[in-house]
């Protein structure tokens, strides 16, 4: 499923030894970005100590081919040493995409849909220390590379958003990041009431690096997890990405679903709306259907802006809202499969499907 988390706090596996644990499953999903997509998806799990508490390391990976013809291979990779002294961080993904996009802002409509088509490297590593309880810092590295851009589908005579902005074949981010977190979870997949997480990255892309061009951002993401009548758990979550200065290429702009898991903005296709600047705000109330915790339910809201290219200001708020059911698939893990439907506004809705909580 999309947005899959490598980041075990919990023992998936029940293990009590170093020794490493493997899974594989094949993948049939649907979303707005991909429509049906098949493949394979795999994870191995380890504990570094034994001997000291330490969260489960994993890699997680996976090959998926899409109904748009899409093709991904994202590997994420969390592992902790001993003692949770040390966090390291990955993400690398390779796509060949064709991707819909509409411009900048939330003045686009459905209709302005036309197709960008480009092959992607990405390459994330981070680590971050233990500087006291729940507390992390540390720094890290983040290269994007998109080759092959081109623009189909687009109406003659039509100058695109893509063109204003600034059209190029070729674009790099390549900078290096500032990571501060606080962090309560043990299970990241599936958080308890009374967890909180706040994270803080400062970003600095550099020509000097590889770069198309000088600029940095701030990415915020604040999550609380509310006790409620019934164990059921209300949900909170802000995501927020600012340019500071200078301007990202095209296809590295923060838009829907654009966090790391492809998350935000259930009821719009990734990619709707983009901008310089991002702000997302999300509630779910989370509640189960069976005593045994086999199946529950959601029932969830966002709303999101996305800066305008002529005035870089945020005009335009987009809601959402939708219902979810949920599965038990791990019971030591808690992992839950989730099937989502949310509708948003403009005639956009459509279904999202997530192995771990959406956040």
């Amino acid at each position: 499923m999309i947005g899959e988390n490598p980041d075990l706090r919990l023992d998936s596996t029940g293990n009590k030894t170093t020794k490493l644990y493997f899974s594989a499953a094949p993948i049939l999903e649907y979303t707005l970005a991909t429509g049906f997509s098949v493949g394979i998806a795999g994870n191995v799990a380890f504990k570094t100590s034994i001997k000291k508490q330490t969260n489960t390391s994993s890699f997680l990976g996976a090959l998926k081919y899409t109904q748009k013809r899409q093709f991904l291979f994202p590997v994420q990779s969390s592992v902790w040493t001993p003692g949770n002294k040390y966090n390291f961080l990955g993400d690398w993904r390779y796509l060949d995409y064709p991707q819909d996009t509409y411009g900048f802002g939330g003045y686009t409509e459905l209709v302005d849909k036309y197709v960008v088509y480009y092959k992607y490297i990405r390459l994330y590593e981070t680590v971050l220390r233990n500087i006291g309880k729940n507390m992390y810092a540390g720094a890290g590295y983040q290269f994007d590379y998109h080759w092959g851009i081109e623009e189909t589908k687009v109406e003659p005579g039509r100058i695109t958003d893509f063109q204003k902005y600034g059209f190029s074949t070729t674009s790099a981010s390549s900078g290096i990041v500032l990571d501060f977190l606080y962090d309560s979870r043990e299970n990241s997949i599936n958080p308890e009431a009374g967890n909180f997480y706040a994270n803080l990255q400062l970003l600095q892309n550099m020509k000097l690096l590889g770069a198309s061009g000088n600029w940095n951002s701030v990415t915020l993401d604040l999550r609380h997890y509310i006790k409620m009548p019934f164990r059921s758990i209300l949900a909170l979550w802000c995501f927020g990405v600012f340019t500071l200065s200078g301007s990202p290429p095209y296809l590295d702009l923060p838009g829907t679903g654009s966090d790391m898991y492809n998350n935000t903005g259930r009821g719009y296709e990734q990619g709707r709306f983009i901008g310089k600047k991002m702000i997302d705000l999300e509630a779910e109330f989370r509640f189960n259907l069976s005593k045994n915790g086999l199946l529950g339910g959601v029932i969830f809201g966002n709303a999101e802006s996305l800066s305008e290219l002529a005035n870089n200001k945020l005009e335009v708020i987009s809601p959402a809202v939708g219902l979810g059911l949920r599965i038990k698939f791990n019971k030591f893990s808690g992992t839950n499969v989730c099937l989502d439907y949310g509708f948003g506004t403009k005639g956009s809705k459509g279904f999202a499907g997530n192995l771990g909580e959406t956040f």
